[in-house]
């Protein structure tokens, strides 16, 4: 470990846990100061880290933080993305300690956004200082920190789009991702793509009573329940139509090489506290949440749910679908296909409407770029292993959104795991994780300016 970096590992903790002190929950309007809050936090961190210049940039929405140090113009330029913004932290009750009061246990920080992203986000920043107090920079440095990644970026392609001039550079990388385990480091080649629905199925003009109507009338949770259920068969397969018309077929080569990474089934159910998996036939657990479309209700509700009971039938049922998409898939027509497929399937009963939250493209990034080779070469460095390269079941929209834009491409350079809990009560992020980012991520850009020359 660097020198440096144990010297100070305590304010590099003391730093992080006042950054996670900060509840920047993006969704909620009523956390929208402390959102703000967080920028500024952000901002002041990376002037005190050794930027040369950093602002807080307003949007339509929620700020993004810009930074940079340019040592010099004829270096290479990394543009380091991230996100300040954090999920809600309902249910609060399921938390074992208050999700906005950093607590250490096991080795692990217990935080809202601990890991997802504000401690992946963060170690660029302490990782500049540690180049700036040290070595050096060997290559010049940008940071586009957003507050709107956990409600679909909707301003990011705004911001990038007034300022690609200021947002040259020559690769994206980007902490926000996974490892396979921390015996085995790996680097994200391929991410999926998003449409994110929500559904509002009307029956009866006003709840009615349950006793009095109850059989003759179209009950819209029934209805919305026995919808959902015909969204996917038995074995797995999604059944909008023209839904898999584009799904990329991964070879058998590429499989069989996916087959090589750790990961033992029966340890991720017992982790999950489950019994058996399920998913689509034909794959393992691994593939399903990697290289294999998805659908799963992410939120439903309807009627009575309050305290005792309550005899009716709900005039509205709701629910909040969303569809991971791989390659070739495109957002927005699987968002109209789900639309129509949606509609048609509804009967007389009930009048149904479709909305769209947010989504995003799928996004594959390449192994044989200097780029990459330098990522790889610097967990080879700092772990003494050779990182595996992983496509990953997330979603991050923004790496298309800057190919497409700024022409970059990005690295995915993630170090927390699976098992983190992000978006989930009880999200952590390991100590060894944090301060072995911090330790990699210079590494990275040393490597990253050699290989340019």
């Amino acid at each position: 470990m660097n020198p440096y970096i144990v010297a100070n590992e305590s304010r590099f903790l003391e730093e992080l846990f006042a950054l996670l002190r900060i509840p920047s929950v993006s969704a909620d309007a009523k956390f929208a100061d402390h959102v703000h809050t967080a920028a500024d936090w952000v901002k002041d961190a990376l002037l005190k880290a050794g930027a040369t210049h950093a602002e807080v940039c307003q949007t339509p929405g929620y700020p993004i933080v810009y930074g940079e140090t340019i040592v010099d113009p004829a270096l290479p330029t990394v543009l380091v993305y991230g996100h300040y913004d954090v999920q809600p932290a309902d249910p609060i009750e399921l938390w074992t300690s208050p999700p906005f009061e950093p607590v250490v246990k096991d080795g692990k920080i217990y935080a809202r956004g601990s890991s997802d992203d504000k401690g992946q986000m963060f170690m660029h920043i302490k990782a500049l200082e540690v180049m700036m107090q040290t070595t050096g920079l060997p290559c010049n440095v940008k940071f586009m920190i957003e507050g709107e990644e956990e409600v679909g970026s909707a301003n990011l392609g705004w911001f990038v789009a007034q300022n690609v001039e200021r947002l040259k550079a020559d690769v994206i990388l980007i902490s926000d991702t996974a490892i396979l385990s921390n015996e085995n480091p790996s680097i994200t080649v391929g991410l999926r793509g998003l449409s994110y629905m929500e559904v509002e199925v009307t029956g009866p003009n006003r709840d009615l009573h349950s006793g009095i109507y109850g059989g003759a009338v179209g009950n819209p949770i029934n209805v919305l329940c026995n919808m959902i259920s015909q969204l996917v068969d038995q074995d797995g397969k999604i059944t909008i139509p023209g839904f898999y018309d584009k799904v990329e077929d991964v070879s058998v080569e590429e499989r069989t090489e996916m087959a090589k990474a750790p990961f033992d089934e029966a340890e991720f159910a017992r982790d999950l506290g489950v019994d058996g998996l399920a998913g689509e036939t034909g794959y393992s657990a691994h593939e399903r949440v990697s290289i294999r479309p998805t659908l799963d209700v992410n939120g439903i509700w309807g009627g009575y749910t309050g305290e005792g009971s309550k005899t009716v039938i709900a005039s509205k049922a709701y629910a909040k679908i969303s569809m991971r998409l791989v390659p070739h898939q495109d957002s927005a027509e699987i968002s109209q296909l789900f639309q129509k497929h949606f509609e048609s399937i509804a009967p007389d009963s009930v009048k149904v409407k479709v909305g769209y939250h947010h989504g995003g493209q799928p996004a594959v990034t390449p192994t044989d770029s200097v780029a990459y080779k330098a990522a790889a070469m610097a967990f080879e460095e700092a772990w003494g292993k050779t990182p595996i390269p992983m496509r990953e079941g997330g979603s991050i929209p923004i790496v298309a959104l800057f190919e497409r834009e700024l022409g970059l491409k990005s690295v995915l350079m993630g170090f927390g795991l699976n098992s983190d809990a992000i978006h989930s009560p009880n999200e952590h992020y390991g100590i060894f994780n944090y301060l072995k980012g911090i330790e990699t991520i210079p590494l990275f850009f040393k490597h990253y300016a050699e290989l340019s020359k």
